[in-house]
């Protein structure tokens, strides 16, 4: 048998786990405005996500072809059965969408996206089995992605505020995202970054980086200002303090937590004392009713197809403001694909959340929480998993993937052969199975002798 692990598998696997970031974190960067020319942001983005798709892709038939076994297993069918029947409603709809142009430019960018995903997760299985030594960790991998997507925001903010920073409220409040991104879906992706930390400070791996990751994320999400994105932070925070042995540290950070409460709702929550905006939801309350009660019946069965929520670009009611999207993600799928999208979806969601609960493995489920429970409360009130292309669908789609699929170690016989024959970083959960299959060589040897 060959060497356990090889010098030059170690550093190939190092640079490897370089790039593994770097195309995440530019893959993440194509769902930003990086210039306010049209142009010049529409080739940004097409070139961006479509180059890091091949990219994960070339790595994946790479890993391959140095003798690991791409050896995989569906624990779970639904999720992915029914987002593929999601996905073939929303190609249906091109049939009677209004505005064909719109949709199948969203559809494409959101099937590509999917693409990505299904060979960035089964690469990081492959190296979770194959070189789990280098601890390339799909949380880790995502923590440091967000955090250089992050550092730009927080060093722009320095450099160049105006560019950075967006008014809102009548120019009296200012927050992180400017023209680049929404701060509510900006506020979303510091959460994400700040569970998929807990998850390395939990397995003690790198604490010192993470907690570092964790405060500059947190010193963003103040920033955004995003309620939404607030709710996410206490509910992550809370559910992963609950799972650490320490009393004292649960005591401390909870009552912390508990004393941040009243500061959180005067700064962030009740934004300049407006409380009837909070309880209308900054105007999106009112805006859900007209949708329901003039736009929904135009359309009821199958919708205005796909991320389409009028016949026109936008809706408007005498009773409110003119909107594009829904700003909330179920809602969008109900005008845009009707009842039966709704019911595909909710399926599907369903489907998701039951296979996590019935999931064994604890840093798996704890990933999948972490990064699930922030980009559904954004669901809620922005474009959302099911909305308007954004990072969030990214994520909600790797988390399909990731909770749905698992390394199948029981290889055939050519691939154990192709295992000793190329690989330099044997795992040792084969060492059985090619001790196993050399004696049923020898003894077919003698048996043909």
């Amino acid at each position: 048998m060959q060497q356990l692990y090889g010098h030059k598998t170690d550093r190939f696997i190092k640079v490897l786990g370089f790039w593994l970031v770097l195309i995440l974190a530019i893959k993440i960067a194509g769902f930003f405005t990086w210039s306010e020319n049209v142009a010049i942001t529409r080739v940004f983005k097409v070139i961006s996500r479509i180059s890091m798709t091949v990219a994960i892709y070339w790595i994946y038939e790479m890993l391959k072809a140095r003798g690991n076994i791409a050896s995989f297993k569906s624990t779970h069918f639904f999720p992915v059965f029914l987002y593929f029947g999601y996905l073939l409603l929303g190609l249906t709809s091109m049939l009677w969408t209004s505005d064909v142009g719109v949709s199948a430019l969203q559809w494409i960018m959101d099937f590509e996206s999917f693409v990505f995903c299904w060979y960035f997760v089964r690469v990081a299985l492959l190296l979770d089995v194959f070189h789990q030594h280098q601890k390339l960790y799909l949380s880790k991998m995502m923590a440091i992605a967000i955090m250089l997507i992050m550092s730009i925001f927080l060093i722009g903010v320095i450099v160049n505020p105006d560019d950075f920073y967006r008014l809102t409220h009548g120019g009296e409040e200012a927050r992180l995202g400017g023209f680049f991104m929404n701060p509510n879906e900006l506020g979303m992706l510091a959460c994400v970054g700040i569970s998929c930390s807990y998850i390395e400070i939990y397995e003690k791996r790198n604490r010192a980086m993470h907690f570092t990751f964790v405060l500059l994320n947190v010193v963003a999400l103040i920033l955004t200002g995003s309620r939404s994105s607030t709710i996410g932070f206490f509910l992550i925070t809370t559910y992963f303090i609950m799972q650490s042995d320490n009393a004292k540290m649960k005591l401390v950070v909870n009552l912390g937590m508990f004393l941040a409460i009243p500061v959180v709702l005067q700064t962030i929550i009740f934004k300049q004392g407006d409380i009837e905006e909070v309880m209308s939801m900054t105007g999106r309350l009112p805006f859900w009713t007209a949708l329901l009660n003039e736009g929904l019946p135009k359309e009821p069965l199958l919708g205005f197809g796909f991320m389409r929520i009028a016949y026109r670009d936008f809706f408007q009611s005498v009773h409110t403001y003119a909107g594009q999207m829904t700003h909330n993600t179920f809602i969008q799928v109900l005008m845009n694909l009707g009842f039966v999208g709704l019911s595909i979806v909710l399926s599907q969601v369903s489907t998701t959340v039951r296979a996590f609960i019935k999931d064994g493995d604890k840093i798996r489920k704890f990933t999948f929480l972490g990064i699930f429970i922030p980009i559904l409360i954004n669901s809620f009130t922005e474009f959302g998993i099911f909305g308007e292309t954004n990072y969030g669908i990214l994520f909600y789609q790797i988390l399909i993937i990731y909770i749905t699929l698992e390394y199948n170690f029981k290889l055939d016989r050519y691939n154990l052969r192709t295992l000793e024959l190329k690989n330099a970083s044997i795992p040792l959960k084969f060492s059985e199975q090619l001790k196993k299959n050399a004696v049923l060589n020898n003894s077919l040897h003698k048996t043909t002798a």
